[in-house]
């Protein structure tokens, strides 16, 4: 397994780079101009802009700025005597703007090492910023896969038992209704029956992690009632995908050879079902689960936007709006960072569900 393993995350870097290259192109040709963003201050000159440009190297060719944005530029000219003036250069000019004076040692250390850059709209550091955010979006989905996996399997094993009956007919028109309606929409609609006053119940917040609070927010279990909508939402889908997953490969497991022949042993139907059928039928739904989880944090930020809950999701969602590309694109790189996790932990379920394979 370890000898896999090792194997499988050599096997994903070409992927990673592969992944940054792509998002980095895309980014590129954006009209926007990143200059314009940082100086929006109308004390800056034309002049000023213009060094600023030359110095972080947006007019040189898009190979070497790639380069650049994936492994800095502290070590691509650098001040050798500590006088502040570079004096020395690698691939990229002393005299960026050619106005006769060097430029600044560099400062960027790259992606590689966790550097991508301060946020234009914070002003802090992107990935420090993505830290912050990343524990209410990692609580709302951990909580939704609980609930998705609690209520699908169980419904899926129960629709395959009593296949072509009521129960089974139900589910399935639940979770094609499930998988049809709109996140979005839904959230709306929660937010107003549950959430708004007047004539509807009024019982739930509309939106936030937690009350007003001057520090950090109280544990979980004294605020479950800013929970339930946005995890209502997103379980939804979970429950419906799982639940048609599992009903698919019971279905198929009951058909096989070793679930007749402990049938005609005299097994209960207890054991036939939840001992030999269960555990197998759980060896397909590991391929399913492992980029679920990953999926979960990009797939929650139309509902962290709907519901105000401080996550990810919603971070990248106004980051996208206000064309904030450090911050865009360190959200890209987590993301693609943790679907190759996340499908390495798919491989690993298999071991763990079947202890037969051996990689």
């Amino acid at each position: 397994m370890t000898k896999f393993i090792i194997r499988r995350l050599v096997q994903a870097i070409p992927t990673f780079f592969g992944i940054t290259l792509l998002s980095y192109m895309i980014m590129l040709a954006s009209p926007s101009d990143p200059v314009a963003l940082m100086t929006n201050d109308p004390s800056f000159s034309q002049q000023e802009k213009a060094a600023m440009a030359a110095r972080m190297g947006i007019n040189d060719p898009w190979p070497l700025q790639y380069f650049r944005w994936l492994v800095g530029d502290d070590w691509l000219r650098w001040d050798s005597d500590g006088d502040g003036i570079s004096d020395r250069s690698f691939l990229i000019a002393l005299d960026a703007n050619g106005d006769g004076v060097a430029e600044p040692p560099g400062d960027r250390r790259g992606i590689l090492r966790g550097d991508f850059g301060k946020s234009f709209s914070f002003r802090e550091d992107s990935l420090k910023l993505i830290g912050q955010f990343l524990p209410a979006t990692l609580e709302l989905n951990v909580i939704v896969l609980i609930v998705s996996l609690a209520l699908g399997i169980p419904i899926g094993i129960l629709a395959a038992v009593w296949r072509g009956g009521a129960f089974d007919n139900g589910s399935r028109i639940i979770a094609v209704i499930g998988d049809a309606i709109p996140v979005f929409w839904l959230g709306i609609i929660l937010i107003i029956v549950f959430g708004s006053g007047g004539q509807w119940l009024d019982i739930l917040p509309m939106g936030g992690r937690c009350g007003v609070t001057r520090g950090d927010c109280p544990p979980v279990y004294l605020r479950l009632e800013y929970l339930v909508l946005p995890t209502l939402v997103l379980a939804l889908g979970g429950v419906a995908g799982y639940s048609r997953y599992m009903r698919a490969a019971m279905l198929e497991t009951i058909s096989s050879d070793y679930v007749r022949t402990a049938r005609a042993k005299g097994l209960t139907t207890q054991a036939v079902w939840f001992k030999h059928g269960f555990r197998n039928a759980m060896i397909p739904l590991a391929t399913f689960l492992g980029p679920t989880i990953t999926g979960l944090l990009g797939g929650s930020a139309i509902t962290e936007t709907i519901f105000s809950w401080p996550g990810v999701g919603r971070l990248l969602v106004r980051a996208t709006t206000s064309l904030d590309y450090p911050l865009v694109m360190a959200g890209v790189v987590v993301g693609a960072v943790l679907t190759i996790i996340g499908y390495l932990l798919s491989d690993i379920l298999y071991a763990v569900f079947d202890p037969r394979i051996r990689f």
